[in-house]
């Protein structure tokens, strides 16, 4: 069969290369077209344009480049219907596909799957509207979304596992863990790691590294080790870094979490693969005008927390430090509690494994695929 994919982003282009893996193993004459990045482009088929041309985050970024989004958008609603696929995959950045969603059902008889759900339970509910009317099949990631959408919304979904525990799984299969290594290619120091994770993006960085670092460096028996975003230049992490004792390294995030012994992790992907990793953690969440969001996140968000681990566990399993409350003192304070607090960070372990029990076992792109296929074959 043909399939066109459509991803926005370096996490997307991951998910979806693994689902396409998955595709192929169960449908070898698989034939792919798709809007991506170079993992997809690995497992086959042809790219035709690189998520990199679509990845505009923020309001003035979008709006200085509409003419761009206008332009990629009217592009892939005229190749969709010049190649007629059996299927079109959307794969998570529903702000672009949402809207490739209505033209495809509006205009031609060609199904729409949606693979990792957008995530309206936590922000714009009322899209729900558009993803009733759009969206044949939607698969989702994260199971406590099956009550949201099913049962708030009346809208059957399938919940087919988190792709993240494959990804951590299979690193740790081809990975087994080896410290002194690590310490040695590296250049570390033979002492206890705590792992700050500021995030991919460079306001993000710019907004909480100065402020891990500060909280971080008030434990001199451990070392500091930052884990590097690929697309961040080594120069702009000096920026911020200062007189700060700290390692920066690149693309050895997962390796970074094999051997860390406690982190301070920005919210994102990053707080479960953390926790998959068992490494007790502070979520941190700068924001310029901390009290403000504060405020909005009381009112107007309609989740209750922000990190994934504490979203999938339905309960408090690592400390949030957002907004006003992501202070230096406060971050010292609960490094301080895993740190010298047995019962404390076993705790904190122990909702690591509620949280994976949640999720399921390994296997979510082989059940994704074999589901979209039984669907499509009927």
């Amino acid at each position: 069969m043909k399939y066109y994919l459509i991803v926005g982003e370096a996490s997307g282009d991951l998910h979806a290369s693994h689902l396409m893996a998955a595709l192929k193993a169960e449908d070898p004459q698989a034939d792919f077209r798709f809007f991506g990045g170079d993992l997809m482009a690995a497992v086959g088929g042809t790219m035709v344009k690189h998520y990199k041309e679509l990845a505009y985050m923020g309001f003035i970024p979008v709006l200085l480049h509409l003419r761009t989004i206008f332009a990629n958008m009217k592009r892939c609603k005229e190749d969709i219907v010049s190649w007629q696929p059996d299927v079109v995959i959307l794969v998570d950045y529903p702000g672009f596909n949402l809207d490739i969603a209505k033209f495809v059902h509006a205009k031609t008889q060609i199904p729409v799957y949606y693979y990792i759900s957008p995530k309206i339970w936590a922000w714009k509910e009322y899209r729900i509207k558009n993803i009733k009317r759009d969206v044949d099949e939607l698969f989702s990631i994260l199971p406590f979304e099956v009550e949201f959408f099913e049962g708030k919304h009346q809208y059957p979904i399938h919940y087919v596992g988190n792709p993240t525990v494959d990804e951590v799984a299979a690193y740790q299969e081809a990975h087994p863990k080896n410290k002194n290594l690590f310490i040695a290619e590296n250049q570390l120091e033979d002492k206890p790691i705590i792992a700050l994770l500021a995030g991919s993006r460079k306001q993000e960085i710019k907004d909480n590294l100065p402020d891990m670092l500060e909280a971080a460096s008030a434990f001199p028996d451990y070392q500091l080790v930052l884990a590097g975003a690929p697309a961040i230049a080594p120069e702009y992490y000096k920026k911020y870094v200062g007189e700060a004792k700290v390692k920066i390294i690149f693309d050895q995030t997962y390796r970074l979490l094999q051997h860390a012994d406690v982190a301070l992790v920005t919210s994102g992907t990053a707080t479960l693969e953390t926790a998959l990793f068992r490494v007790p953690q502070v979520v941190c969440y700068h924001t310029p005008i901390g009290k403000i969001v504060s405020f909005l996140r009381r009112h107007i968000l309609t989740v209750k927390f922000i990190s994934l681990v504490n979203l999938i566990a339905d309960r408090e399993v690592v400390k949030e430090l957002v907004a006003d409350t992501m202070t230096v003192k406060n971050m010292q304070s609960e490094l301080k509690n895993i740190i010298g607090n047995e019962a404390y960070r076993n705790e904190m372990l122990s909702g690591y494994e509620y949280m994976a029990e949640r999720l399921g076992p390994a296997g979510a792109p082989r059940r994704a695929a074999r589901e979209m296929l039984h669907l499509l074959k009927k």
